[in-house]
């Protein structure tokens, strides 16, 4: 008989917020914005493989969880310029960490997974 699962996706705070940060494109438009205000078509230019229509969808996401702000400056033509909130800035310690992990260790992941893929060819 199988026990019951003790981690419920439902009311695991963890795994809520990884649903939030867990993306690659929510991750790099955070790294995006880490030095402050930037412009909707420079975070374009910064984030190298994202399109129009992802990027939107991630800003728009990381607004409605009040993670980033949005503002919108009416001229010809109108400019939109994004901001970390507090909660943003809040979340850019851990962010930074996974980056620095990453940094360290992604030639290890590298290896093991070439060491694993050569073992099961």
């Amino acid at each position: 008989m199988r026990s019951k699962p003790d981690i419920s996706l439902e009311a695991c705070t963890y795994s809520h917020v990884l649903e939030i940060i867990s993306n690659k494109w929510t991750a790099l438009a955070i790294y995006a914005m880490e030095d402050g205000e930037i412009r909707y078509g420079e975070m374009m230019r910064r984030i190298e493989g994202i399109s129009q229509k992802m990027l939107t969808q991630t800003l728009k996401r990381l607004e409605r969880d009040g993670i980033v702000n949005r503002k919108l400056t009416p001229a010809v033509p109108p400019t939109t310029e994004y901001s970390l909130t507090p909660l943003g800035e809040s979340l850019l310690p851990l962010m930074t960490a996974l980056k620095v992990w990453a940094d360290q260790h992604l030639d290890t992941v590298k290896q093991a997974r070439s060491s694993y893929d050569s073992l099961k060819s």
